[in-house]
């Protein structure tokens, strides 16, 4: 049996008008207490403890899911229960109807009839188990609307003698209106967070791989730390059996700088398809940043790693408006490439002259942001001469304890600081 038809009214006081007066504000209460929350689990939770039983002896939500097309289904006896369930298993039964039009509709369930009844609205069979051990009276189906949109259905079950009335139907309706605005408001806000993190974890610097005679270490910290991400950036993948690596720096901070330093890497690894020179990848990216309409300047450091037959390391170097990479021999001497070139999109044709320098094993080449050199602390800034004495003294160390050791310099010198962000690559040659 379905629609609105009149059921006993069960245990609460009605007015004059029809309507409970036992709690007034349960409606107002349950909207609160789920405005606290924008997790949809939890929300979920706070409307399901505070029907039952107050409201009814049994409760399930059931969210439709727009990706895929199902139902989820939350709570039960376990409050903290969720089941999936297929649209097709809805087909042609009183669920479908309220999720369809959002209007509520009220099964009367028999005792002689509690399976075929209780299927109406509860579409999953260990459910309709934990309801019929209740010997329910009434079964009531709520549409959960919320702009406009029906997003899912509140089902709520009493057991013998306690059946919903029309004012208990009034009352639940007036609960699945405030519920609704919320369910919608913290699903929303999960999947604008999924969407985020998903752009967010693609801006982030890559994981480092393991390469045969290559010894890699990095360290990554944006000026804002709550978001992850920011203008500095790394990169490193292989063409035709060499190593393309490049540090650079957006300017500015935050997302904006973190998107464009995406399209940085994203063009560089398209141009290197056609060519692996430093200078000409720089020229090539110099004119996409030409064109670019955001007006941020870009330097980088791009080098072509050559792995030669004696076990020794051929890096070609070139630099766009960038400190060039410094070189740490296995015996203690550090000293500074000489190379240099225009930042990339200042002037639409740039050259990029190309310097060779070679590794032996125990050598490293280290590439670093401004971050490094200008981290401002008590005395000063930190300055390439203080990063150049802590390369001598950990001469011959693994890459990435180079790179360990000179966060932890940066981070002693700015003593709790603000800073810009900051990026270090080492590269060192294992034989």
């Amino acid at each position: 049996m379905t629609g609105l038809e009149p059921a006993e009214l069960g245990a609460y006081a009605v007015d004059e008008a029809g309507r409970i007066d036992d709690r007034p504000g349960l409606h107002e209460e349950i909207g609160l207490a789920m405005a606290g929350s924008l997790n949809v689990r939890r929300s979920v939770l706070q409307l399901l403890d505070r029907l039952c039983p107050e409201f009814a002896d049994w409760a399930v939500v059931a969210l439709t899911n727009p990706r895929t097309g199902g139902v989820q289904l939350y709570g039960g006896v376990d409050v903290t229960s969720v089941v999936k369930v297929s649209r097709r298993a809805l087909a042609g039964q009183a669920l479908e109807r309220v999720l369809a039009t959002g209007r509520s509709e009220l099964l009367h369930v028999s005792s002689d009839d509690l399976g075929d009844g209780l299927t109406g609205l509860i579409p999953h069979q260990a459910l309709r188990d934990q309801a019929a051990a209740l010997r329910p009276a009434d079964v009531l189906g709520t549409g959960l609307t919320a702009r406009g949109t029906v997003v899912g259905a509140l089902i709520t079950v009493r057991g013998q003698g306690r059946g919903f009335g029309a004012a208990d139907t009034e009352l639940a309706e007036q609960i699945a209106a405030r519920a609704s605005l919320a369910l919608d408001s913290a699903r929303l806000y999960e999947q604008r967070s999924q969407i985020a993190n998903a752009l967010q974890n693609s801006l982030l610097p890559p994981e480092l791989p393991t390469v045969p005679g290559l010894d890699l270490g990095a360290r990554y910290r944006p000026a804002l730390e709550q978001l992850d991400i920011g203008g500095d950036f790394y990169d490193l993948f292989q063409r035709d059996g060499e190593w393309l690596v490049a540090l650079g720096d957006v300017a500015g901070k935050g997302v904006e700088a973190a998107v464009l330093t995406g399209r940085a890497r994203q063009s560089l690894r398209t141009a290197a398809h056609f060519v692996t020179d430093p200078g000409a990848l720089l020229a090539a990216l110099n004119a996409v940043f030409t064109d670019d309409i955001s007006h941020r300047f870009v330097t980088m450091i791009c080098l072509r790693v050559r792995p030669q037959p004696d076990g020794g390391l051929l890096v070609d170097v070139a630099v766009a408006g960038h400190a060039p990479p410094l070189v740490a021999r296995a015996g203690g001497d550090v000293e500074e490439v000489a190379c240099d070139g225009a930042v990339l999109g200042v002037v639409p044709v740039a050259e990029y002259p190309v310097t060779t320098v070679r590794l032996a094993p125990g050598d490293q080449i280290v590439l670093f942001t401004d971050g490094i050199e200008e981290a401002r602390g008590e005395s000063g800034f930190y300055g390439q001469e203080r990063l150049l004495e802590l390369l001598g003294r950990y001469a011959g160390a693994g890459a990435d304890v180079t790179c360990a050791a000179i966060e932890q310099d940066v981070l002693e010198h700015l003593d709790g600081r603000a800073h810009d962000d900051i990026a270090v690559l080492a590269l060192g040659c294992t034989g």
